[in-house]
């Protein structure tokens, strides 16, 4: 069956052809490195992970209801459209809801495996060369996961949305190597984070929240590494250079969070796009949904070096300044914390269950 039978329109092409700019770098420089970046590969070594095998696919899903989330959750809740829906259209809006949501992610997924790649090509030291290498490899598995997720288990595809393909185009267009750090490694990958958090911890159904805590452990590492290269390119940065770097962050912030209404889905149920982006822009956990989703973005920012006065006062416009006090490295250690309890707790079950099989088989064959 091709992918094209679960999108819910017609795309226009199997593909996006993006004329990406800059060079191919190559080093012959082969020290040691940065022992910080260089400790970030070899444990982007050590948790390599197969979808396959760590995930639970025989979990089953309702498609009418796959993450659990309560009815607040959908911009269109409280509306007279909700009014109006009967159980059947209600159903049928979380089954839409979800789609939207995991195929922006699968959709950023694959822009972080595309920019991963270039940053392998177009950085100049060979330390973060070797660390985007394995990081090429950690999206390919989350848009394989993300990927199957919707064609099996919810049977639904949408296409990439606008503000999330433009914020790709731009990042890729770009002839400068640290842009494919600063637009994927901070802004995406940071607001997915954000997002991935959110319904890790809202969503009550088992398959979901493996997806979601496993894939959170491999980007806590990506961000981390931008964090890293960025700041020690940064510090070096003429004002006007960093200038032209700031203006792309607040464009490409504005973009992500207008990225976020959800009105494809609204559209789909027969709303105006002017009646669907005036219930997004009232609806209470659309407001909650979009701040909390700047909470990985900001701290990142200042932190990179980024903090001029007119990024700050984009900041204060959407409401998130603040955030810029939060702690980057305890919401890292929290994903990776989780992801391992998660584990243990799932193996635990699993040994459980395996030894009752076992004593129910002997007091059998006992009687």
């Amino acid at each position: 069956m091709s992918t094209r039978d679960y999108y819910i329109r017609p795309i226009d092409s199997d593909g996006w052809e993006v004329q990406a700019t800059g060079a191919a770098r190559l080093s012959w420089e082969y020290d040691d490195g940065r022992e910080r970046l260089l400790a970030l590969y070899q444990k982007g070594k050590d948790k390599q992970w197969d979808a396959q095998k760590r995930i639970d696919w025989s979990i089953e899903v309702d498609p009418y209801d796959p993450l659990g989330l309560p009815d607040e959750a959908m911009a269109i809740y409280g509306t007279r459209y909700w009014d109006l829906f009967g159980p059947k259209e209600r159903a049928e809006l979380r089954r839409h809801y979800a789609s939207w949501q995991f195929s922006q992610f699968l959709h950023g997924e694959q822009g972080a495996m595309v920019c991963a790649a270039r940053i392998v090509e177009s950085v100049p030291d060979l330390d973060a060369k070797f660390y985007s290498a394995t990081q090429t490899m950690d999206e390919a598995r989350h848009a394989e996961m993300y990927g199957r997720f919707l064609q099996e288990k919810i049977g639904m595809m949408y296409p990439i949305n606008d503000q999330l393909q433009s914020l790709l185009k731009d990042t890729l267009n770009d002839s400068r190597w640290d842009m494919p750090y600063l637009g994927m490694q901070v802004l995406i990958e940071g607001l997915a984070l954000a997002a991935f958090g959110l319904l890790r911890d809202t969503t009550s159904k088992p398959l979901p929240k493996q997806l979601l805590s496993y894939v959170m452990q491999d980007e806590a590492r990506h961000v981390a590494f931008g964090r890293m290269a960025l700041r020690d390119y940064y510090s070096q940065l003429t004002q006007a250079e960093l200038a032209e770097r700031e203006e792309f962050v607040i464009e490409g912030c504005y973009l992500m969070r207008d990225r976020l209404r959800g009105h494809e889905v609204m559209e789909n149920f027969g709303i105006s796009a002017q009646e669907a982006f005036e219930i997004a822009e009232n609806s209470p956990y659309l407001h909650l949904f979009r701040r909390l989703l700047f909470s990985r973005i900001v701290p990142c920012v200042k932190d990179i070096g980024l903090w001029s006065e007119k990024l700050q006062q984009a900041y204060v416009d959407m409401g998130v300044f603040e955030l810029g006090e939060s702690s980057l490295d305890d919401l890292m250690r929290q994903d990776e914390e989780l992801a391992e309890q998660l584990d243990a707790q799932r193996f635990a079950d699993e040994e459980a269950a395996r030894r009752e099989e076992v004593a129910a088989a002997i007091a059998d064959g006992a009687a």
